[in-house]
């Protein structure tokens, strides 16, 4: 059967469901056991190590684009702390993102204009294009409403 609880256990059930709940410190972000702080230590041949195999694949024919990464941390070391750092713009849209470039600000080009994107620390692994969609997803609505009332088939 079913049975009657305590009223002392009833108050105490209350008061936790009404208690608001303090928001504790902000979720720490492993990839691969790493976190990272520690990826950004690694050699290129460790974090080579870590990655998913088509990461790999493209690490090991193209290498990581340099030239980028370093745009980024110059940009974050010119940044005043606790500011954002000025985005970098590029064509970029296969370039998979490594721990280096956690923090900076990275404007990706979708085909028409520069979709602005910060990048966070669950990025790592991800290609900079998965970001800046290149299309304008359908918002679906009433079927006929974009056309009006006047060319709605009207059986006779």
């Amino acid at each position: 059967g079913y049975e009657v609880e305590k009223p002392n256990q009833v108050r105490h059930l209350v008061k936790m469901a009404t208690e608001v709940k303090k928001r504790g410190p902000f979720k720490r972000f492993f990839y691969r056991g790493y976190e990272v702080h520690q990826l950004v230590d690694l050699s290129n041949a460790q974090l080579h190590a870590l990655m998913h195999s088509r990461a790999r694949r493209r690490f090991s024919r193209y290498g990581i684009s340099n030239k980028l990464v370093k745009k980024l941390i110059a940009a974050q070391k010119r940044a005043a702390p606790g500011a954002k750092p000025e985005p970098i713009k590029t064509h970029l849209r296969n370039m998979i993102v490594v721990p280096p470039m956690v923090g900076s600000m990275v404007g990706v080009y979708n085909g028409k204009g520069y979709i602005l994107v910060e990048v966070k620390p669950d990025m790592v692994g991800h290609y900079l294009g998965e970001f800046a969609l290149t299309y304008q997803p359908v918002k679906h609505g009433r079927p006929g409403a974009a056309t009006g009332m006047t060319q709605r088939f009207i059986p006779s």
